[in-house]
């Protein structure tokens, strides 16, 4: 059994959960800049700047948050009311794709 990091209610009220041994592999392999941003991955969930869908796949969301002057963006599937995290990632920009929710 795999240990879970952390699983939370996101913006759109999806369960989303992080294992431990996914984490590793975002943090070290995928996209290492994060490694000491799980809080801010966390919150990007619930406390987000803007949540988009993908273009590419109707079932995966993206939920950004602002981080000095660059954002943070946790991506997510969802499946019915439960979700994963694909990736974490810092970016300049917010990508194309349907927007779901932004702060006021």
């Amino acid at each position: 059994m795999t240990e879970l990091l952390f699983e939370v209610t996101s913006k759109l009220s999806k369960r989303i959960h992080l294992t431990k041994g996914y984490w590793e592999i975002i943090a070290t392999k995928k996209h290492p800049s994060v490694a000491q941003l799980l809080d801010e991955a966390k919150l990007a969930l619930v406390d987000p700047f803007e949540v988009r869908r993908s273009k590419q796949d109707p079932t995966v969301f993206l939920y950004y948050r602002k981080l000095n002057a660059k954002f943070i963006c946790t991506v997510t599937k969802h499946l019915n009311d439960d979700g994963f995290i694909v990736t974490v990632y810092t970016t300049a920009k917010i990508k194309r794709g349907e927007g779901l929710w932004r702060s006021g």
